[in-house]
């Protein structure tokens, strides 16, 4: 077979199994690109365009044409100038169009570059003053073909031939849809969402439900509403033919509101199924803190794609049976044990929603913890033991070809691996801290203290590095900024004193200079003994082992809680005597 067959043939099986797994790879498909242009540069960067102004409030009206996959707007942004300022820049993904920006009911001239619009105030804005422009828009915006893994807007039918639509947009960006301030590092501190439907349909959005109206021509507006903190991209309509119930839950910061929106002819097998949403609750409360968004309640909203982390309106598409898409992603048998899509994207309520990254390079700190949180729920039902077997089990996923952190400041997020390399870097550190109380406590206190925040990944691990009372910052390096797996090199010897007992050799190997976990080797199962390898440099401590006269009567040292290679080295000269091959 030719070169270019076999390109041609391995292209095929990639999509294929991107299709057939799509959990191996990001929600979104921007990881493969590896040269960046000016555009890339202006998405992702705080430009000084966008530098002078932060955005405070967005209040959003879309329109809908089903029939031509068209919309029509506008988003009126408020926002505040932290510095003298006259340009601004307005991010709206082609083919959509600005058709007018207006401020103090004037048109602001604006010119188009790409995906960017330039809008010159007629003189420059003092500094502390607060402002709004009006931004009208439409278009036909870029129509997801395979959500959530790429985005765009959905146009779908559901399974009785009617219109059923919604949008999916991390990674891609909300300015595909609406124009906005398209960083993750500005959320508006508050947000409305305006939805023109037809008037047999619902609209359902962000928050909570403020006003319903009837126009008499056929549609109806449904506006929604958030007022906490909000990345753009989690502003999304969900618009079907929709049912709802609701529940109260009795959470840490009181009663939260849960209400929950399916299609009408799914209502009986999601009221079973979302029962697992207050078993949910229950446990992140428990080791993340309160839900981060009492004030706007907690939505579960059923969708047209798989699942997103839509904040306060999680949508869900994972028809309504456990596992993912009815598939353990462990191979352990826990993963069957819950809704995965409940799970993970409900997570995300404490980690993506709450904490937000800057730089979407960083997004491991999105995916790691929501990823541990699956881990988390699985030992909250079902105990300890099995959260292990889970997260042990998840090790199969991961590719470790490229770095977890991305590239900055060109939009572009790391490896796949954020997800399962993530979680199971969290559980090493666990082990790291060796208090489980200890532990939970740093996860609500990230919770805590950056509560509404946008962070970057160095803040966390300092956070973590700090609370845990040990430097991390190697571990860190090693498992987001490297793609080895590090392996602990090991041999036993007879001591040197007491010929009856063993002494254990070890080093890191495979490793970032500096790498120093400590990890506790597995004498017995129910004896384990903690050791500090380093870096390239043998070590050794005295064990209690007697020393045995035949090879295979040395014990398995291996602790399966650890993501790290195990490289056992010996043999026999003389007979009873072991010695580094």
């Amino acid at each position: 077979m030719g070169k270019k067959q076999f390109t041609i043939l391995l292209t095929i099986i990639v999509c294929y199994l991107l299709i057939i797994n799509p959990a191996s790879s990001c929600a979104q498909l921007l990881n493969n690109k590896e040269t960046f242009t000016r555009q890339d540069t202006l998405r992702g960067t705080i430009t000084p365009e966008r530098a002078w102004w932060n955005a405070t409030k967005y209040a959003i009206h879309v329109k809908p044409d089903y029939a031509t996959k068209t919309i029509s707007g506008s988003n009126d942004i408020s926002f505040t100038v932290l510095k003298k300022g006259q340009k601004m820049q307005i991010d709206l993904q082609q083919p959509m169009e600005i058709k007018s920006i207006t401020w103090n009911n004037a048109a602001v001239p604006f010119t188009r570059d790409g995906n960017v619009y330039y809008a010159t105030f007629p003189s420059v804005l003092d500094e502390g003053s607060k402002h709004a422009v009006s931004v009208q828009f439409e278009g036909k915006p870029v129509e997801a073909k395979r959500p959530p893994w790429d985005g765009g807007w959905i146009w779908r039918k559901d399974e009785k031939g009617r219109p059923w639509m919604s949008v999916a947009c991390q990674g891609l960006g909300a300015s595909v849809w609406y124009p906005c301030k398209d960083h993750q590092s500005d959320e508006p501190d508050s947000a409305t969402l305006s939805m023109t439907v037809a008037d047999t349909l619902m609209a359902v959005g962000n928050g909570r439900l403020r006003d319903k109206k009837i126009n008499g021509d056929g549609t109806a507006t449904f506006t929604w509403g958030v007022t906490n903190p909000i990345n753009s991209y989690n502003i999304v309509p969900s618009i079907g033919k929709y049912v709802t119930w609701h529940e109260d839950y009795n959470g840490e910061k009181g009663k939260l509101d849960c209400d929950y929106w399916v299609l009408d002819y799914n209502l009986p097998k999601a009221q079973e199924q979302f029962k697992q949403a207050a078993k949910m609750l229950k446990c992140f409360e428990h080791w993340f803190g309160p839900y981060p968004f009492y004030e706007d309640g907690f939505k579960l909203v059923e969708s047209p794609h798989l699942g997103m982390e839509h904040q306060s309106a999680v949508a869900y598409g994972n028809k309504y049976q456990n596992g993912y898409l009815g598939t353990d992603l462990s191979a352990s048998g826990w993963g069957l044990k819950f809704d995965f899509i409940i799970i993970h994207e409900a997570g995300h309520e404490w980690f993506a929603n709450n904490i937000t990254t800057k730089d979407i390079a960083d997004m491991w700190v999105h995916e790691g913890f929501t990823n541990y949180s699956e881990t988390l729920f699985t030992e909250c039902e079902f105990g300890k033991e099995a959260g292990t077997d889970y997260v042990s089990g998840i090790r199969k996923n991961i590719e470790n070809k490229e770095t977890i952190i991305g590239v900055y400041g060109v939009n572009k997020e790391g490896s796949g691996d954020m997800y399962y390399k993530g979680g199971n870097l969290l559980h090493t550190i666990r082990q790291v801290v060796g208090d489980d109380e200890k532990f939970r406590q740093i996860l609500r206190g990230l919770n805590k203290d950056f509560y509404h925040q946008t962070v970057t990944s160095r803040q966390v691990e300092e956070y973590i590095s700090k609370k845990a009372g040990f430097d991390l910052s190697k571990v860190f390096d090693q498992y987001l900024r490297n793609t080895q797996i590090p392996a602990l090199e090991y041999y036993f010897e007879a001591d040197k004193k007491d010929k009856t007992r063993m002494r254990l050799y070890f080093r890191w190997i495979d490793c970032v200079p500096g790498f120093n976990l400590p990890v506790k080797v597995q004498f017995t199962k129910e004896r384990q003994q903690l050791i500090r390898p380093v870096a390239t440099k043998w070590n050794y401590i005295v064990t209690d082992l007697k020393t045995p006269t035949e090879p295979d009567q040395l014990p398995n040292i291996v602790n399966r809680n650890y993501y790290i290679r195990w490289i056992e080295h010996r043999k026999i000269v003389p007979p009873g005597k072991y010695i580094r091959d």
